[in-house]
């Protein structure tokens, strides 16, 4: 591994033990003091976005991913996730999506579009086309009439989510970074985080298999918005 490459590493390591008991309760305080932009902070980030992806590809709730995120990243408290509608917003099932819901033109399919917060923090916002038929009574209600996240309303149903695709809408280091030394000096330059960092496309299906939900799931940068823990000084 490259001279560079084992110092980030080993000040990443510095870094996760090290950390502090009280983190940003919300993104507003979390931008006051935002990451610097070095090599080092640009490492964390990469790792930190592969590791959301993969809780995400990991289990079947994304609602519930975020919710151990926010946790554990101390970001509200309590650490709840709460779907925040979007109204006035439609965008009817294409063709194709149809076809992989399994419907007829004919058959109705809702879309529902909302914010996912953990507090004052958004961490994703989502459009979602489901089935109603293929829920319960109760579960409509709890969609058309309150914010309940889908995962949350629909959970006794015991779901199960594929994925169709994910992309990282963000690449915190170019490729190869690893083999050739990227151009950032460490500063006290902010770090530029977009809106978006990371999107999904998922189905969300029963355990026979037939389809309920398509989701498109966007993460926001807010994603990072906690504070870095102060490296442990070295001895």
């Amino acid at each position: 591994m490259p001279r560079h490459a084992r110092g980030a590493v080993a000040t990443l390591a510095a870094l996760w033990c090290c950390v502090p008991a009280g983190f940003a309760d919300d993104s507003a305080a979390a931008r006051a003091s935002p990451w610097p932009d070095s090599f080092v902070v640009r490492v964390e980030a990469m790792a930190l976005l592969q590791t959301l992806n993969a809780e995400l590809l990991s289990h079947d709730s994304a609602t519930a991913t975020l919710e151990r995120w926010c946790a554990s990243h101390r970001l509200a408290s309590p650490p709840r996730i709460v779907a925040e509608r979007v109204p006035g917003v439609d965008q009817p099932a294409s063709e194709e999506q149809r076809r992989e819901l399994g419907v007829t033109a004919a058959e109705p399919v809702r879309y529902r579009r909302v914010r996912l917060r953990c507090g004052a923090v958004v961490l994703s916002e989502a459009d979602n086309w489901y089935v109603p038929a293929r829920l319960t009574p109760a579960m409509n209600r709890l969609l058309d009439t309150t914010d309940t996240p889908f995962g949350r309303a629909v959970q006794a149903l015991h779901f199960q989510r594929h994925t169709l695709a994910a992309t990282l809408l963000w690449l915190p280091l170019p490729d190869g970074w690893e083999m050739n030394p990227p151009a950032f000096a460490d500063s006290a330059t902010p770090l530029s985080v977009p809106s978006a960092v990371l999107q999904h496309r998922a189905l969300l299906s029963l355990a026979d298999g037939t389809p309920i939900s398509e989701l498109v799931e966007t993460y926001t940068g807010d994603v990072l918005a906690f504070a870095l823990p102060a490296p442990r000084p070295s001895n």
